[in-house]
């Protein structure tokens, strides 16, 4: 069956009226795989394996679903309304200020797979649809289909929501007739450039020079081992020493190199019909973070992304936001006065003690790191010397070698 450009665009109706912002239809002709490959061998995808063990199915969507002809291709606006205190939203990954989006835009993407089966005759064994989650080019055919192209900092990057759009993907037994890629003006669109990295970003390097690791070594190509967000969310171990401080104010997640494209001055707040905001989350502050216990850690993120961190994860987090507290003061309380502000490093310096005798060693390590970073290294080592004569644990014993040597 031939699904022609009349019924496409009313079946893009439907879809918009389910809550996406953006649908986009595309062929499953190969695209740029060669970048996938290169960035797995250059071991950019840090211990992430489960990327270089789809790559083949990324690469042949038969493998995925058998007999697939096109993918639709579903975008949703995230971007968030702009608060008095913005600046709060920079200490999250602005995804992670709603409940998790993997299920709420579930919900709109098994809808869109209930009406391929009503309006088109197929059975729930002629699609296959993934939220971020399955082995497939999203960007790439998000990119194929003209929902925006793939920037410098390896995003999608939409025309008219910037770079803030979530990407789910259906893959049909239906031929669709697809849309066009953007092209640059007054050039011709050739197959080859459905996926042109980079395509209308210019000479602009904004994103690249921005990131405060150097996590984008080259166009389009994310080194994850320098990446804050993978850092910060993926990383469920020792974060390096070198990476602490560039992290900054940064406890989960990092939209740097979204944020500073100036594509985003076209983007507007989404309209949210997939998603349910928690944006209460910001108000959090650095000590209540820093004492949480597992209940609160619970209900607070109950159904949110950060709860897949794990209360140890966000504990190790806070610790290296403690630690350069006096790099960045975008933690303190608004409005401190100096003598409040002393006492506010002292509590700190107290919940920072304790977590140093933290059950797990993660976060131990990163506490020491962050007293070393606010106090004179004498004092820090006299505040900690009880502890450090009870601490067996290898790693943690390497933090503290390294600032005695300091």
């Amino acid at each position: 069956m031939r699904l022609g450009s009349e019924e496409r665009d009313s079946f893009r109706k439907e879809l918009f009226e389910l809550g996406f912002d953006e649908a986009r239809f595309t062929t499953l002709e190969p695209i740029s795989n060669t970048r996938l490959q290169e960035w797995v061998e250059l071991g950019y995808h840090a211990d992430m394996e489960w990327l270089r063990n789809s790559i083949e199915k990324r690469q042949n969507p038969d493998l995925v679903l058998e007999g697939a002809c096109s993918a639709i291709m579903l975008g949703v606006n995230y971007l968030p309304p702009e608060r008095e205190d913005a600046s709060k939203q920079k200490r999250w990954g602005k995804y992670s200020l709603y409940l998790d989006y993997h299920d709420t835009v579930l919900k709109g993407v098994k809808a869109a797979g209930a009406l391929l089966q009503e309006k088109f005759d197929l059975g729930p064994r002629d699609y296959r649809y993934y939220v971020d989650t399955g082995p497939v080019m999203e960007r790439g055919w998000s990119a194929a289909s003209g929902m925006g192209w793939q920037g410098k900092n390896g995003m999608l990057i939409s025309k008219t929501h910037g770079n803030w759009l979530l990407l789910a993907t259906i893959l049909v037994r239906l031929d669709i007739e697809p849309d066009l890629p953007l092209r640059k003006k007054n050039t011709e669109t050739r197959s080859g450039d459905r996926t042109e990295l980079g395509l209308l970003c210019g000479k602009c390097t904004r994103c690249m020079d921005a990131c405060p690791t150097n996590a984008i070594a080259q166009p389009g190509m994310i080194n994850a081992n320098r990446c804050i967000s993978y850092q910060t969310i993926e990383n469920k171990g020792i974060i390096p020493r070198e990476l602490r401080k560039p992290i900054g104010t940064r406890i989960f997640g990092c939209d740097i190199c979204l944020d500073i494209c100036p594509w985003n001055r076209f983007a507007k707040e989404g309209r949210q019909m997939l998603l349910a905001q928690r944006y209460g989350v910001v108000d959090l502050s650095l000590l209540e973070i820093l004492r949480m216990d597992m209940e609160t850690f619970r209900e607070t993120f109950r159904k949110m992304p950060v709860k897949r961190l794990k209360l140890r994860g966000l504990l190790r987090n806070a610790c290296i936001v403690a630690g350069n507290l006096r790099d960045d003061k975008e933690w303190l309380p608004a409005g401190m006065e100096e003598s409040e502000e002393n006492a506010f490093y002292t509590s700190v310096t107290e919940a920072l003690k304790d977590l140093a005798s933290h059950d797990e060693s993660m976060v131990r390590v990163h506490a020491v790191w962050a007293l070393y970073r606010l106090m004179d290294g004498v004092r820090a080592a006299e505040l900690l010397a009880d502890i450090r004569a009870n601490e067996s644990d290898a790693t943690v014993l390497e933090e503290y070698a390294y600032w005695a040597a300091c």
